[in-house]
């Protein structure tokens, strides 16, 4: 089941690409399904967060940003695409990441707007 519309302002819609608009000179986050994984280069590093799909559920794994870019809100915007990827495509999402969970408890309005599961 999709997020209400307006749920993710900034990635409401992804070019065939995959990738997500441009915002403001900020590099766009890439969606990798290949390797089950959203991407940006940022300054010559490589951010990602990585997802398993098991049924209609998608596993919100690992994020990884750089220490030469953290600190740039890389992380979240990781996390977004990832929430908007999942709610458009009806899963529910497992925040085994502890960044993506502690990022969900700090952004109630969008955890609200996706189907949060735990580990079966």
């Amino acid at each position: 089941m999709p997020g209400p519309q307006g749920a993710y302002p900034s990635l409401q819609r992804t070019v065939p690409s995959g990738r997500v608009p441009r915002l403001g000179g900020v590099p766009p986050i890439v969606h990798d399904p290949d390797h089950h994984r959203f991407v940006t280069e940022v300054d010559g590093s490589t951010a990602e967060l990585v997802y398993h799909r098991r049924g209609d559920r998608v596993d919100l794994a690992h994020t990884g940003v750089p220490p030469a870019i953290e600190g740039r809100g890389i992380g979240g915007r990781l996390v977004a695409a990832a929430l908007a990827w999942a709610g458009a495509e009806g899963f529910a999402v497992v925040p085994s990441c502890p960044f993506v969970a502690s990022w969900l408890a700090a952004h109630p309005e969008t955890a609200r707007a996706v189907r949060v599961a735990t580990v079966p």
